[in-house]
């Protein structure tokens, strides 16, 4: 009966509270990166529509993903932790050894499989937030041990980061270390490891983000973008100027000026900003609501699970959106140093799409299972 039980909850409707505002975001994402790409798509292949059929084949085979996520038991992820773990420590490695790693703006991030090429830090997240959600909700007797429920859980966090951050991707990796510790402490680990843990990676990761020239250089362009306004200071003072000249209603769709070779890749890491010149601060307010209630949504589904595997998952899944968000629309806005992340539903990618999708359908199997 309980089998019986467990099947009708996997197959039950869809959650309309999160799925509508997510497929909203898809369908402005395509919009959106068709603006924004067009003039670039025709400079670089001839073609304006080249990103856009991209986009629309990336949300087609997401929403597919999105379906099977969502009808496949989100339990059958427990004998999956250790292997996806290690499939994507392999394709970490293989980003950095392998004659598939593809380099693009100096960094080494995606893998080259044919005409498609991956992106393993996207999975990166999705396999911690699985493996970090089976071992706590295993270790629930002992997870106020150091040895059972704080240190394992350091030790594959540390080891990610590290092959992130040879790829160069220092985004991937705070999202990846704030991403654990919130787990760690969603799961009751003791608050003064976690501390302590704080006071350690602190330092550590404020000498990563100076021990590269480049990096050190984005932190003072943070500070004052104007010092160098045609150098590290551009992207951040373009991104500025284009939700400056979109005031309230913006400038209409496709009337943007930033995207026309002054703001550095409008599709993918800046789109927010495009949309903020072009569908102005009433465009930026609804996005900022359907955001807002997807992550709702997810923490309510954390609260409503029916153990602490699936409350675990959920609560690391929407984190994980959370994060992604926050920190693009922070590097947007100017309130955060550049990073090279995509705003999940809306910038240009497919394994950002597909990742994200996932990790919607897994909220709604969770959030249907009783």
């Amino acid at each position: 009966m309980r089998g019986r039980r467990e099947i009708r909850g996997a197959t039950a409707g869809y959650d309309v509270t999160l799925l509508f505002p997510v497929l909203l975001l898809v369908g402005l994402g395509i919009v959106m990166v068709y603006s924004a790409s067009s003039a670039l798509a025709f400079k670089r292949f001839g073609n304006d529509f080249y990103y856009l059929k991209k986009q629309a084949l990336f949300a087609g085979l997401g929403i597919c993903v999105l379906v099977l996520c969502r009808h496949l038991p989100y339990r059958l992820l427990r004998p999956m932790a250790y292997p996806l773990l290690g499939l994507t420590l392999v394709l970490l490695i293989a980003v950095l050894v392998s004659p598939l790693g593809l380099k693009a703006g100096g960094s080494t991030r995606w893998l080259r499989l044919g005409p498609l090429s991956f992106q393993p830090a996207e999975l990166a997240r999705f396999a911690l937030v699985t493996y970090l959600a089976y071992s706590m909700s295993r270790k629930q007797g002992r997870i106020k041990e150091f040895s059972i429920g704080f240190l394992p859980h350091v030790v594959v966090l540390a080891l990610l980061c590290s092959l992130v951050l040879l790829q160069p991707d220092f985004g991937s990796a705070v999202i990846l270390t704030a991403l654990t510790w919130i787990m760690l402490f969603a799961g009751g680990v003791r608050v003064a490891h976690l501390a302590s843990a704080l006071a350690v990676a602190a330092p550590l990761l404020a000498y990563v983000a100076i021990q590269k020239p480049y990096r050190l250089q984005r932190l003072l362009a943070f500070t004052d973008p104007w010092r160098d306004p045609a150098g590290d200071g551009y992207q951040m003072i373009h991104a500025l100027m284009a939700f400056g000249s979109g005031q309230a209603w913006g400038a209409g769709i496709g009337q943007g000026m930033q995207k026309l070779f002054y703001l550095p890749e409008p599709h993918t890491d800046f789109i927010f900003a495009v949309i903020g010149e072009e569908l102005g601060l009433i465009g930026v307010a609804v996005v900022l609501f359907f955001y807002g209630l997807i992550i709702w949504r997810g923490y309510a589904i954390a609260r409503q699970a029916p153990e602490p595997f699936g409350a675990l998952l959920a609560t690391g899944l929407t984190t994980a959106l959370a994060l992604q968000v926050c920190i693009n629309m922070g590097v947007t806005l100017g309130l955060l140093p550049t990073k090279g992340l995509t705003l999940p539903f809306l910038s240009y990618g497919g394994t950002s799409l597909l990742m994200s999708m996932a990790s919607v359908g897994v909220l709604m199997n969770i959030g249907a299972t009783r």
